[in-house]
């Protein structure tokens, strides 16, 4: 049988897509509607993926997490995490329009390239830095620090992008060694406490059975996103399906207008053509550049979900 399906690929990445989108968007409702906290917010709403995923864990990745060499590194790696989840939950509670925030998340990879070349003395050819730039320029089309409208709030999708890049490099580096099933028992794991040390101060239990209905629904679709984007990437080699990741933009525009009637202007997407576009030749470019590096991540990909 063979392992590109790219019909698959693409379905369960535009799936998983979908998913976020009504996440983010209910996540918002909430914290406007209800005063959820966003602290509160993420710790029901990854404890409940947890506790749906919790089934599914093998005895096997448990012995190899615990005897894994990177220990300490993980558990800086899934703080690193769960710090820009809070940021982005915060964003969103605070709130940060949903088009602004998630064509302000799609920086992360170049943040990723820039620490790289900085941090990890990786060579960074002057085509991806200029690359980049023209990214964070997009960025800052979207961002309009000049504009009246302007509110700080706004630069907190592209901390979580920063957190979330670091959490990226630190796990290309765990990976050269440790299995991908320990790096996910890791993350699912230690996002508990952390999460409580970030919810418990403003927790609150829900008294309302909306709240709840809604905060079940989020955490249920959290953990069928997280499969869905690993089976997109079981069937269809990771270059084809990444691109499709890009569908979340107008997806969450369209849900943001729906549920709060927010019409994005049309200087988003300059900016997000921008960012997008030096996204996709980042990736690409690396790709031929280095075919042996990312066929070996991409197969480590597949053992992920096989595994």
């Amino acid at each position: 049988m063979s392992y590109h399906q790219p019909l698959q690929g693409a379905f369960w990445m535009v799936a998983a897509g979908s998913m976020f989108a009504i996440i983010n968007t209910t996540l918002q409702y909430l914290g406007i509607n209800y005063g959820v906290s966003s602290g509160a917010a993420v710790l029901l709403q990854y404890g409940i993926a947890l506790l749906l995923f919790l089934p599914l864990m093998r005895t096997g990745a448990i012995r190899s997490a615990v005897t894994s060499d990177f220990r300490l590194l993980h558990v800086i790696r899934v703080g690193f995490s769960v710090i820009g989840i809070q940021l982005w939950t915060w964003a969103l509670a605070y709130p940060v329009p949903i088009w602004q925030g998630i064509a302000l998340l799609m920086v992360s990879p170049l943040f990723a390239t820039v620490g790289s070349g900085l941090i990890l003395r990786e060579s960074v050819s002057m085509v991806r830095w200029f690359a980049t730039l023209v990214g964070f320029i997009g960025a800052m089309l979207v961002l309009q620090p000049w504009s009246d409208g302007f509110m700080w709030a706004s630069l907190l999708p592209v901390a979580a992008a920063f957190f979330w890049a670091s959490a990226s490099l630190m796990t290309k580096f765990t990976v050269s060694r440790d299995t991908p099933t320990t790096l996910v028992f890791y993350l699912l794991v230690l996002m508990l406490p952390f999460n409580l040390v970030f919810g418990l101060p403003k927790f609150e239990l829900p008294n309302d059975w909306q709240v709840w209905v809604l905060l079940v629904t989020i955490g249920a679709l959290t953990a069928f996103a997280q499969w869905a984007i690993a089976k997109a990437y079981s069937v269809a080699d990771a270059s084809f399906v990444q691109p499709f990741d890009h569908i979340k933009l107008p997806l969450n525009v369209l849900a943001g207008f729906i549920v709060f009637g927010w019409v994005p202007p049309g200087m988003l997407w300059v900016g997000s053509a921008l960012i997008i576009a030096s996204v996709i030749f980042v990736t690409h470019y690396e790709r031929r550049q280095n075919p042996v590096e990312v066929l070996w991540e991409e197969a480590h990909q597949k053992e992920q979900v096989q595994g």
